[in-house]
């Protein structure tokens, strides 16, 4: 049995979300193959930073490379679109079809079936994230051979809304909170009374950055209460462009002016691994952003929230946008001071305990950690829930 992992992004923030459950594999003595394949070497990296001594001994570790042609067209279309994350899969066919199983955090992986006629490989779905965009739970979820969620939330939405089985479903927590589990709270901006974490999404059509983000900065520029840390999502500011499928368009997110890049209570990070490894959302006092699914890994510890309607969406009642109910809701900047002066109060008097119930809709969390749950998942799928699974040895419960 060969159990392969994949990650094929330009940015490594997936790799938390399915790297725990090979490890959980590894540590439990699971007897066959794993294997966990990279595209890029910040993605290798990454798998050997957090999967340490077990990448190279109990799990082989593959580096998928494209081949001459596909790296001509990325230099082209690259700078615009993900083009070298889709050409890698026909240029290793071979290794993909020696898999029995291949576990990804995205679709695009879907393109060995649709395109590339790899039906007798299982793929299985871990998603990247619990949050609440329509795209998350579009048709091609039910491609997947069996989907492992983060809560009753995401389970709920995969059935109604993407057509996918219940039986095609199963609820493991959330495996990225077993790397947190023990991580301190970094103190940035010292001299800041409470620090704000502004995380706009990338696509032009929900993110506030386009609009207000250089407002919203300016607030804080020399504000002697407050400081922020403007992480937004990776791929803001990845390419030249963002180019979004779910509702086409395309935007820049220009340059950061220099005036933002000086004074003490201002941290700018555009894609270090801070910005994916929960170390923002664990470090703020206040969550500031609109659509980024990282306000639910905030909500990991109750705090006051603030979203941005930059684009007057007609959001209530809109499943898309369930986690604008954590906090209070606003257009623009010009209504920030107000909103922030008030935030704790409506926090302790309504916000968190609807923050609360939020959490426990998004995630499943037991006492036995979420990447051995899924692990377990995993090996029910491979032998059928019929027939009886190894037993995994459960460690670091």
């Amino acid at each position: 049995m060969r159990i392969g992992f994949l990650f094929n992004h330009d940015q490594i923030h997936q790799v938390a979300h399915s790297l725990p459950i090979a490890l959980a594999l590894a540590e439990g003595g699971f007897s066959g193959e794993i294997i966990v394949a990279t595209t890029t070497v910040p993605l290798a990296r990454e798998v050997q930073r957090i999967g340490g001594q077990l990448i190279g001994t109990q799990i082989e570790h593959v580096q998928l490379s494209p081949s001459a042609v596909s790296r001509s067209l990325d230099a082209v279309l690259g700078k615009v679109v993900p083009a070298n994350k889709i050409l890698i899969y026909k240029d290793n066919l071979d290794f993909f079809r020696s898999l029995d199983v291949l576990v990804v955090a995205e679709k695009t992986s879907l393109i060995l079936k649709t395109r590339y006629g790899l039906d007798d490989l299982a793929i299985i779905h871990t998603r990247h994230g619990a949050g609440d965009r329509a795209i998350g739970f579009d048709k091609a979820s039910a491609g997947f051979d069996h989907v492992l969620c983060s809560g009753p939330k995401i389970r709920d939405r995969l059935v109604a809304e993407a057509g996918v089985s219940p039986d095609a479903i199963t609820i493991v927590g959330y495996p990225k909170f077993d790397l947190v589990r023990n991580a301190r709270r970094h103190r940035f901006l010292p001299t800041a009374e409470k620090v704000v974490l502004y995380n706009p999404h990338p696509s032009p059509h929900l993110s506030s950055w386009y609009r207000h983000g250089h407002g919203v900065l300016d607030y804080f520029l020399d504000n002697p209460h407050y400081g922020v840390i403007f992480a937004p999502h990776v791929m803001l500011f990845q390419r030249n462009f963002v180019v979004t499928i779910d509702k086409l368009t395309i935007n820049s997110a220009g340059d950061i002016p220099k005036r933002f890049l000086r004074g003490d209570n201002i941290k700018i990070d555009l894609g270090s691994r801070a910005s994916t490894d929960m170390t923002y959302t664990q470090a703020a006092d206040i969550y500031l952003g609109d659509a980024s699914s990282q306000v639910y890994e905030f909500l990991l510890n109750p705090r006051p929230c603030i979203f941005m309607n930059t684009h007057r969406h007609n959001w209530v009642g809109d499943p898309n946008f369930k986690h604008w109910h954590a906090g209070e809701v606003i257009l623009g900047p010009d209504e920030l001071p107000a909103a922030l002066a008030r935030a704790e109060d409506l926090h302790e008097t309504h916000y968190r305990t609807v923050q609360e119930d939020m959490f426990a809709e998004s995630f499943d969390l037991t006492a036995k950690p979420s990447s051995v749950r899924a692990a377990e998942a995993l090996l029910d799928f491979v032998h059928g829930r019929s027939s009886p699974r190894p037993q995994l040895r459960l460690v670091g419960a």
